[in-house]
């Protein structure tokens, strides 16, 4: 059974999240997702709309993923990685280059976004509609 592993924050769920998790789960047999903490968000300047639960919840209910484990700091990758025998980690390409140190322990992949859809847009345009509404 080849296992694959991304990470990721997965707030404001939206199509291009989806479109990973399909594409990381064809890779392989077993996805694994880490979901980053509330707590680890905040060390990154990060907040997210949903709290870790509810995200972890949407998660476990999408028929691509296996099975989510907690991220809570950035080192923890080596450790994931020999913890679930994992064969394979995918990432976005945004990140091209960063995790190649894990290329040690297993296959590294950079994946390309899905153009026109981030939670970052989706954050500015809520947060435009509520000035809006304000007004």
């Amino acid at each position: 059974m080849k296992k694959v592993l991304t990470y990721g924050t997965f707030d404001l769920l939206h199509y291009g999240h989806l479109n990973i998790l399909k594409k990381c789960k064809q890779l392989g047999d077993y996805l694994v997702v880490a979901l980053s903490s509330d707590e680890f968000n905040e060390i990154k300047g990060k907040k997210s709309v949903m709290s870790f639960e509810e995200r972890k919840e949407i998660l476990e209910n999408i028929k691509y993923v296996d099975e989510v484990i907690r991220e809570d700091h950035w080192d923890q990758k080596i450790d994931d990685v020999k913890k679930h025998d994992i064969d394979i980690f995918v990432m976005g390409d945004d990140w091209k280059g960063k995790f190649d140190f894990l290329k040690d322990y297993c296959e590294v992949i950079y994946l390309p976004r899905t153009k026109s859809i981030s939670t970052t847009l989706l954050k500015q345009i809520i947060n435009k509609d509520e000035e809006k509404i304000k007004l």
